[in-house]
């Protein structure tokens, strides 16, 4: 280009010499050389043809080379999208088995599982808590956990203070006899973006099975103690009966004059309190061996029979009331079903919870018009057999009947209510947790008090 502006230049100056730049088209006469023009202007069209298609070649062979470069930039950019693309493909895979790797492993969790975003919005949720909640994760996603799961043992107040603190907190939410949970929740890391899991185990079973170990344990102790204490107890009554006997035997032969009767009488009374604490000593027998490891199909009227006729032996007060002049009321509806259960605990149940009426009973001044009684009533109602026994003694506080079932505790601090030898705490256990039954008491002035106790038939 630059020589062909130069060439230009040239023919321009060359021109500028002459006086006329057409005289060399002209003859000497003026007229004009035709055949020089025509020969001079295809000259200057073949040069300027000649340069244009030097022009077209070059720009043809820059726009060949440009092409070249184009496709070879196409194909190794298709061959990148190509990779890139099996890449993506392969980590869209690789990402869609992990997800679904993840997410069997934790539906087939035996724990509900749930997580939260920093909204307490639930983002997880798996089979477990589907089944335990009777939701589906789709009906839940994106929902505030306690309008999805009201029911849940957990306060708004717990989550966020585990997201606000970053520490895992573990809580334990039990009803004796009936469930027993561990609840567990720890933040995600970078849980400022992910929120956190909340890990419910339902540990019944575990619990259950910890607690019957602990029991049989605890029964074979209080068996042997109380066989140690029933053997002890057993060696001086024996040699106390003989005595008495002996002695009542020697006074009804020696003349005393009016002494006499007033001794036989005394002998008589020491002689019956032995004769009850021969009956205690084999009560404390009869508890040692009262529990079994299976449960057996039984009559209850006949084993409330037997309690009140234990009753009859155990309960004399020397000075006051005796259990056989309590007038014994007995409503048994018939038939009545046979119900699995411990025998000899339910024994021990009624007997203790006669001891409790018959103290009651001598806390309080009896007339003529006024007697003592105990009213016993069994029916079945529903699924269930209940089992009333009802006196008219001294009733119960509110306070003592809040502690009455309660452990006692020697070392507490709290002052009770309800003297420890008045409690029925051993009687509440057997029927709450060896029978899976009710124990509930009421007490008023005008109706007395009531010991309610519900067992299941099956």
């Amino acid at each position: 280009m630059k020589k062909l502006l130069a060439l230009i230049a040239l023919a321009s100056l060359s021109m500028s010499a002459y006086a006329d730049i057409f005289a060399v088209f002209r003859e000497a006469d003026g007229s004009t050389k035709w055949q020089y023009v025509a020969n001079t202007t295809a000259s200057v069209l073949i040069i300027s043809l000649v340069i244009a298609l030097i022009f077209l070649i070059r720009a043809h062979l820059r726009s060949m080379r440009a092409n070249r470069a184009l496709t070879d930039i196409k194909a190794t950019l298709e061959d990148r999208v190509a990779n890139r693309t099996a890449v993506l493909q392969a980590t869209t895979e690789q990402l869609v088995e992990r997800e679904a790797y993840i997410a069997s492993i934790v539906n087939s969790m035996p724990v509900m599982l749930i997580g939260l975003n920093q909204q307490l919005h639930i983002t997880q949720w798996n089979k477990k808590a589907e089944e335990i909640t009777g939701r589906p994760l789709k009906d839940v996603v994106g929902k505030n956990l306690w309008e999805a799961y009201a029911a849940i043992t957990l306060t708004q107040e717990q989550v966020k203070s585990v997201l606000e603190s970053g520490e895992t907190l573990t809580l334990k939410h039990a009803q004796r006899g009936q469930y027993s949970f561990d609840i567990t929740l720890y933040p995600l890391d970078n849980h400022a973006d992910t929120g956190l899991v909340i890990l419910i185990s339902d540990v019944t079973k575990q619990v259950n099975a910890e607690n019957k170990v602990a029991e049989r344990d605890k029964v074979s102790a209080m068996g042997e103690l109380a066989s140690a204490m029933a053997y002890d107890i057993s060696l001086p009554m024996q040699t106390i009966l003989s005595r008495v006997t002996r002695a009542r035997q020697e006074l009804e032969a020696a003349d005393l004059g009016e002494v006499k009767e007033f001794l036989l009488q005394e002998v008589e009374t020491v002689r019956l309190s032995a004769h009850q604490a021969t009956a205690i000593a084999q009560n404390l027998l009869d508890l040692a061996g009262s529990h079994r490891d299976s449960k057996q199909l039984a009559d209850v009227p006949p084993i409330m029979d037997r309690s009140i006729a234990l009753a009859t032996d155990l309960f004399t007060d020397a000075d006051s009331l005796a259990f056989k002049h309590i007038n014994i009321r007995r409503n048994y509806a018939s038939p009545l079903p046979q119900i699995p259960c411990f025998p000899a605990e339910l024994e021990q149940v009624f007997v203790r919870l006669m001891r409790n009426s018959f103290y009651a009973l001598n806390a309080k001044t009896w007339d003529d018009n006024n007697k003592p009684w105990i009213n016993i009533e069994i029916g079945e109602f529903y699924d269930s057999l209940w089992i009333k026994i009802e006196h008219n003694g001294k009733c119960l506080s509110p306070s003592e009947q809040l502690d009455i079932f309660q452990p006692f505790f020697a070392i507490t601090n709290h002052e009770s209510t309800c003297p420890v030898e008045q409690r029925l705490s051993y009687s509440y256990f057997i029927i709450t947790d060896h029978h899976r039954g009710q124990m509930a008491v009421t007490s008023d002035e005008q109706y007395g008090t009531c010991f309610n106790i519900q067992l299941a038939l099956s």
